[in-house]
């Protein structure tokens, strides 16, 4: 295949750097550089790794470039107002994502990311994943795509969408070009939300099974994360990075719990895997700040099957090589390599990787706007003005509780909300728990629940509310975008979706207009 002209230069530069250097000066950080804009121009990490001899086959990321000459689409957006497609762009050549293009296509509707673009010049992208050993639950048992707006961050101070795996959703692509097959080495690595988790099977990226089924021991090579111990574990509770290498989980050497693996808590995640014959690693860190260790290197599991491996050459992510789609988790970037890695290299990726500035911080506090992080505070009068809606801790419910500064921290953490584009209406609003992320406000059978979103369309239409004019004159009341007549309501210090009369006890008219209008304020915590 003839190299994009922009690869061509990338690799011409990389060959440059690494004629001036030598490894040591590599992973010192000659090719870092700080988190601005100009960042992106100057190196990323496919110039990084093909500095150092082991060039991206696959390079994948809806936040950023990741050649520094890359101009090419990052990801594709579906829109459901008319099925119509836009392919969303850096900001600039080797820059950052374009979301703004995203939020305008998306306006008034709902998106979901269609096409992930391999960077690499290969043809590597990734689309829905197809029915395998296990269907999915979108038609004819694919899995389901992200939603375009579920995960915001920002990176490098621009706004950028990652790509939310709820349980059911998967990408992949079977007829891949220059990923490792057979014993042939590798290296890979992606930064996932280290707070967005689950123990089912199997939140991956990597190299897997063609045929979308299981075909036996070795013939997978992918980064695990979260915190499943069926097939194996490392310290503590998890979540962990591990390999899945078909039919088991691995943290080192041996099958089941290898101690030296830790568990993991960053925000943004640095994880890494690599292979080759009778060798491999797992390594980790926090993609926001310091530098990633090694949780284990060494020979392949002593379990039969995994020496020599039998890779295969797929790509998936968010889901098992048998497409096993239990799983959850945040993918923001991530690349598979030929050749296996050097520590150096990976360090200077690790380096490039903290000056691209992830953050999830707050855009602002007490505004109703995407970003904000709010408290919603009661106006009936006069039994409710000092509550506010909060999740209850015995239970997934969501009610109203007096909070002040008196109460616990706790409570006052319980209290509080992040603002995110509306699931299934961008120009509306869904509210993510501030304590518990990945959690958010919904209703089922017209009560309000704090639950992780299943993946379908359903809970998305059940946790999206438009703002509108409080209904008393006072503060903002929230309708139900799936039933218009219907607000959020108190009602017996407990959520509901509630209309202005109607045969449920809590469509009682009396202080309906009060009980559905919210003042919004800072948050308690």
């Amino acid at each position: 295949m003839t190299k994009p002209p922009w690869l061509r230069r990338a690799t011409r530069a990389a060959r440059a750097l690494l004629a001036t250097g030598t490894t040591a000066v590599l992973a010192a950080g000659l090719l870092t550089a700080t988190a601005t804009t100009s960042q992106a121009a100057t190196q990323a990490p496919c110039d990084i790794y093909a500095a150092g001899g082991t060039p991206c086959v696959a390079a994948h990321s809806t936040t950023r470039a990741l050649y520094a000459a890359y101009n090419g689409p990052l990801y594709q957006v579906r829109r459901a107002s008319d099925s119509a497609t836009k392919d969303i762009n850096p900001l600039t050549t080797g820059g950052y994502a374009n979301a703004a293009a995203q939020d305008s296509f998306c306006a008034g509707t709902s998106c979901l990311i269609t096409v992930i673009y391999d960077q690499s010049g290969k043809g590597n992208s990734l689309t829905q994943a197809p029915k395998g050993a296990f269907s999915g639950p979108a038609a004819g048992g694919n899995d389901n795509l992200a939603n375009a707006v579920e995960a915001p961050v920002t990176v490098g101070g621009h706004q950028a969408y990652g790509v939310y795996v709820a349980p059911g959703t998967g990408y992949r692509n079977n007829h891949t070009s220059g990923i490792a097959t057979g014993d042939q080495p590798e290296g890979m690595y992606a930064i996932f939300d280290g707070t967005h988790f689950n123990g089912g099977c199997c939140f991956d990226y990597g190299n897997a099974e063609t045929s979308s089924t299981d075909t036996g021991n070795g013939h997978m090579e992918a980064i695990y994360f979260g915190n499943s111990n069926f097939w194996g574990s490392g310290s503590g509770n998890g979540p962990w990075v591990m390999a899945d290498l078909e039919n088991g989980l691995f943290s080192g050497a041996g099958t089941g719990n290898n101690p030296g693996d830790p568990s993991v808590a960053s925000r943004f995640l640095t994880a890494a895997v690599k292979g080759g014959p009778n060798q491999w690693a797992i390594r980790s860190g926090n993609a926001q700040s310091g530098g990633l260790a090694t949780d284990y290197s060494g020979v392949r599991p002593n379990a039969s099957g995994y020496n020599p491996m039998h890779k295969e050459g797929s790509i998936i992510l968010g889901i098992g090589g048998d497409n096993s789609n239990a799983s959850a988790g945040t993918f923001y970037e991530g690349v598979m390599t030929s050749g296996y890695p050097s520590d150096a290299t990976e360090n200077a990726v690790q380096a490039n990787i903290t000056a691209a500035g992830y953050s999830s911080a707050a855009t602002s506090t007490g505004a109703l706007t995407p970003g904000s992080r709010i408290s919603l505070q009661a106006t009936t009068a006069p039994c409710c003005t000092s509550h506010y809606l909060r999740h209850d801790d015995a239970d997934s419910k969501v009610v109203i509780s007096p909070i002040s500064s008196a109460s616990s921290a706790t409570d006052k953490a319980d209290a509080g909300w992040i603002v995110r584009a509306g699931l299934a209406n961008s120009s509306c609003l869904t509210f993510e728990s501030a304590n518990q992320p990945g959690r958010f406000l919904r209703h089922y059978a017209f009560q309000l629940y704090l639950d992780a979103d299943d993946g379908g369309s359903n809970f998305a239409q059940d946790a999206t509310f438009c703002a509108t004019t409080g209904n008393s004159g006072t503060g903002r009341s929230f309708q139900s975008v799936n039933y218009p007549a219907k607000y959020l309501r108190h009602y017996n210090y407990t959520g509901y979706l509630a209309a202005d009369g109607g045969s449920n006890s809590w469509d009682a008219t009396a202080s309906w207009a009060q009980d559905t209008s919210w003042l919004t304020a800072a948050p308690w915590s």
